[in-house]
């Protein structure tokens, strides 16, 4: 059983230019639906429609920079079994139209059926492709009629830059009708004596106030004082990056105010060690926006001496997330970075490697990681041969380091502190037991020289 509903649905696009004064554009969608000529309150729908309509735009018309246009559906194929293609541009955008809008409107009478969601996806192509901050509104007596679905509208008008902010003024809908309408957005009781004003309320705010947004970056404490990290939106929709951000503060410590186009949904990544998503941030306009981040830091700092020795330029720590083997950061020495508030585990690429598990990073602080200096290993060999490097453990376990390189007679390797084990066998001695082993103490910041000779 349809009621007669008054729905207003707003779509806005992107303010570019904050302090620049633009045009607001005003598509009227209005319902000459068959359904219309029913009373309502003594009254037949379609004439209360148009009180409204008269009162809306009067009341829009004061403000400076307002175009408006106007889109019926129903008005020419007659119920049963009307056409759900019956929907029309009768006035295009232009200044000064209003009174031809208002004779237009005048000699509806009601006709057809009601396509919502076809009216709707065709509204989006009624706007010019300049920028502006555009709106419709749609006042019909009922619910869709021709088995479309007007959230799916969201889609096409989404792809014209046009966001769907709706405010839905019913008339005697029950609880469920009204619950229809959840995804199309938000519900005013025709009954309610406020009801013109906050809609009139809802609209400015929706045109005329700027929608602003910020990053919270949430410290353990849940407060926004993380900074200085990049940050990606995407769109939701086609997942390409939008924005490209560097996260600052402002002059009075607060997340600083950054531009977003409001008629798009986003994913925000925020590039810490390991990144932070935000999904689903939809823009109210309007508004200042808060987008919250999880994102608590410490810092970790892998140190070691600058020896010369220590072949520092090449040696570089992997970072994993405790417990997991996936790389998720490369470090180099002396060169502390922020990481998200965790336990992470530290491979030194060091001869032999170092390793440290479940190294805790607080917030706030710096965790601090010392790898001794390493020692100069000078190799010289009687001819090319194979062979390797055993570091020799404190329980007399032999682990493998490295092999040495069968084409050289010189070679030198940046090893750890400790006791080793060389091994090489000439490649023209073909049989193993002529394998030479040499015993050698590696000390940090020292030379030592092994000459592979019996």
């Amino acid at each position: 059983m349809k009621k007669y509903i008054y729905i207003l649905l707003l779509f806005g696009l992107f303010l570019f230019h904050h302090n620049q004064a633009q045009t607001t554009r005003v598509l009227f969608v209005f319902d000459a639906s068959n359904s219309m000529k029913n009373n309502y309150n003594g009254q037949a729908r379609i004439e209360q429609a148009k009180e409204l309509f008269y009162r809306f735009i009067d009341s829009l018309s004061r403000y400076k920079n307002y175009e408006f246009a106007l889109r019926v559906y129903g008005s020419v194929v007659k119920y049963p079994p009307g056409d759900c293609k019956d929907s029309h541009l009768e006035i295009p955008f232009a200044k000064n139209n209003i009174q031809k809008i208002k004779e237009v409107v005048k000699t509806l009478k009601p006709t057809g059926i009601t396509p919502i969601e076809h009216s709707l996806t065709q509204a989006a192509a009624d706007f010019p492709k300049t920028k502006a901050i555009n709106t419709i509104i749609l006042i019909t007596d009922g619910i869709e009629e021709c088995g479309g679905d007007p959230c799916k509208a969201k889609l096409a008008l989404q792809e014209k830059g046009i966001i769907i902010k709706p405010c839905i003024i019913g008339i005697g809908l029950s609880q469920e009708q009204a619950q229809t309408f959840d995804c199309v957005g938000t519900y005013i009781s025709y009954e309610d004596q406020k009801v013109f004003s906050k809609t009139m309320d809802y609209i400015t705010t929706q045109t005329l106030n700027k929608t602003t947004a910020q990053v919270n970056l949430l410290d353990i404490s849940g407060k926004p004082v993380e900074t200085n990290v990049n940050m990606t939106f995407y769109s939701e929709q086609s997942g390409e990056w939008c924005y490209n951000y560097v996260h600052s503060l402002n002059a009075k410590g607060l997340p600083d105010t950054i531009p977003l186009d409001e008629s798009k949904a986003y994913q925000l990544v925020v590039h810490t060690i390991p990144p932070k998503q935000a999904e689903h941030i939809k823009l109210n306009i309007g508004t200042h926006n808060i987008i919250p981040v999880d994102a608590p830091q410490g810092w970790l700092h892998i140190k070691r001496g600058t020896g010369v020795y220590n072949n520092n330029e090449k040696v570089r720590s992997i970072i994993r997330q405790k417990e997991i083997m996936h790389t998720l950061h490369v470090m180099s020495f002396n060169a502390p970075e922020k990481l998200i508030v965790d336990k992470y585990d530290v491979e030194v690429l060091t001869l032999p490697r170092t390793y440290f598990y479940q190294v805790p990073i607080l917030q706030t602080q710096t965790k601090t990681i010392e790898v001794e200096d390493a020692g100069q290993v000078k190799i010289t060999t009687p001819d090319f041969g194979d062979g390797c490097v055993l570091k020799e453990n404190s329980n007399g376990e032999l682990t493998w380091v490295c092999n040495l390189q069968n084409n050289k007679t010189k070679q030198e390797f940046s090893l750890q502190p400790g006791m080793y084990r060389i091994t090489f066998r000439s490649k023209i001695l073909k049989q193993s037991i002529y394998t030479i082993e040499k015993k050698v103490v590696v000390k940090p910041n020292q030379i030592t020289t092994v000459d592979m000779y019996r």
